[in-house]
C-alpha cells in the first residue's frame, strides 16, 4: 500500500469514527474532495452546507450545488453574511477569525437540526504553514479537520481527486473576496462586486489561476507567470484596463512577482 492509499484509508477510518457529519462545503478542492469521500463512507449521514455571501461568488455557489445534485448529496445553502459581523468591516488582522467563529457557528445550528454528530473543514496540512487566523474558530468550536487529522497536503488532495475523477482535481485555489483587501482597508459590498467581475473576467479570458487585490481604487493583477504574455496578446491588456477602470478603478496593474497565495499577509507588519 502506498503512502497516499494509507491516507485515503486513515481518512476514511476517522470520517466512519465520526458516525455523521455536516461538511463546510465551498466547491474548492479539499472541501470538494472531503465532501466525496465523506458520502463514500456515511452517505445519507452526510449534509453539505455552503454558505451564501456577497464575498462568495455565484459561480463558486452554482458549483456546489451542481456537485451535490450530481452526488446525491443533500446540501443547505445558508446566509451568512459576513459584513454584518461587528468589526468586520474594518478588515482587522483576525478578520478571518471573526467571519469563520460565526460561520462555524451558524453551521452547528444546522449539524444540531439535523441531528448530525459533527462539524466538518477542509483545511490541509499545508494550511498550517500560512498566516490562518480561521484555524482558531475550528479548534475553539470543535469543527473536525479530517484532512489535516490524516495528514494530506494540497498534493496529496490533487492527486486522489483526480484518482476520483473529481472535476476539482486541478481547479485553482480560492479563498474568499475579502482576502483581496490590504488589512485595514474598509471592506465594501461595491468594492467586492468590483473584485468579482474583475476576477470572472480574467477568468473568462482563459487565465488559470487569478487574483484582483484591490489596493484603495488600484487594482493589483496577480497571475501565473506563465500567462503574463498572454495578457499582452491580441490588445487584452487595453481590454483588461478598459474593462476593470469601467468597474470603477482608477489604476490597473500587472504584479511582476506573480500570483501568490496569501500574498496580502505580507503586510502584516505594516498593520500592527
Amino acid at each position: 500500500m502506498t503512502l497516499l492509499e494509507q491516507k485515503l484509508q486513515r481518512l476514511e477510518s476517522y470520517l466512519k469514527e465520526l458516525g455523521s457529519v455536516v461538511v463546510a462545503f465551498s466547491a474548492g478542492v479539499d472541501s470538494t474532495f472531503l465532501l466525496k469521500v465523506a458520502h463514500d463512507v456515511l452517505g445519507d449521514r452526510v449534509i453539505a452546507v455552503t454558505a451564501r455571501s456577497c464575498s462568495f461568488p455565484e459561480r463558486e455557489q452554482k458549483e456546489a450545488m451542481a456537485f451535490c445534485e450530481r452526488e446525491g448529496i443533500r446540501h443547505v445553502i445558508m446566509d451568512s453574511e459576513e459584513l454584518s459581523i461587528e468589526g468586520f468591516r474594518h478588515n482587522p488582522r483576525n478578520r478571518c477569525y471573526l467571519c469563520k467563529r460565526e460561520l462555524f457557528a451558524k453551521i452547528g445550528e444546522v449539524a444540531r437540526e439535523y441531528g448530525i454528530a459533527c462539524v466538518a473543514e477542509g483545511s490541509n496540512l499545508d494550511d498550517n504553514g500560512d498566516y490562518r487566523p480561521g484555524l482558531q474558530a475550528v479548534a475553539e468550536l470543535g469543527v473536525k479537520s479530517p484532512l489535516r487529522y490524516a495528514g494530506m497536503t494540497k498534493a496529496d488532495i490533487r492527486a486522489l481527486s483526480k484518482n476520483l475523477g473529481l472535476p476539482t482535481w486541478d481547479k485553482p485555489s480560492f479563498a474568499c473576496l475579502s482576502s483581496r483587501f490590504v488589512y485595514g482597508e474598509e471592506i465594501t459590498e461595491e468594492k467586492l462586486r468590483m473584485v468579482d467581475a474583475a476576477e470572472q473576467w480574467l477568468l473568462d479570458q482563459g487565465f488559470h489561476q487569478v487574483r484582483v487585490r484591490i489596493h484603495g481604487m488600484i487594482a493589483r493583477i496577480e497571475l501565473e507567470p506563465a500567462e503574463f504574455m498572454r495578457l499582452f496578446e491580441d490588445g487584452r491588456a487595453a481590454q483588461a484596463d478598459a474593462y476593470m477602470k469601467g468597474l470603477g478603478f482608477d489604476y490597473v496593474t500587472l504584479d511582476l512577482g506573480g500570483y501568490q497565495m496569501g500574498s496580502m499577509n505580507r503586510t502584516l507588519d505594516q498593520t500592527s
